[in-house]
């Protein structure tokens, strides 16, 4: 896994901003590169256009089916995560 420190980039002109040098090196982005953009809540998720949402929906159900979970126990399993979250973020 990557870990860069987080870096603090500015919107200019239409919208656009600059992907820090360390970033685009580590991950080996370069002018030709296209992302996907989308919005998961409040943050903005950037991903490389190869790592296309079929496909990782197809990797993510075969895992679920490979390791026989129901729909139940990933409902389930989230409210305790969203739960442990909160705790941990607000206090009990």
């Amino acid at each position: 896994m990557i870990m860069i420190p987080p870096k603090s980039v500015k919107l200019w002109g239409r919208g656009q901003l600059t992907i820090p040098k360390e970033v685009r090196e580590a991950l080996k982005l370069d002018d030709e590169t296209q992302l996907n953009v989308f919005a998961v809540g409040q943050c903005l998720v950037l991903t490389p256009k190869r790592l296309m949402r079929k496909q990782l929906a197809k990797d993510v159900a075969k895992s679920i089916k490979k390791q026989d979970l129901k729909l139940n126990d990933l409902l389930s399993d989230l409210k305790k995560e969203r739960r442990k979250y909160v705790d941990e973020k607000y206090g009990k």
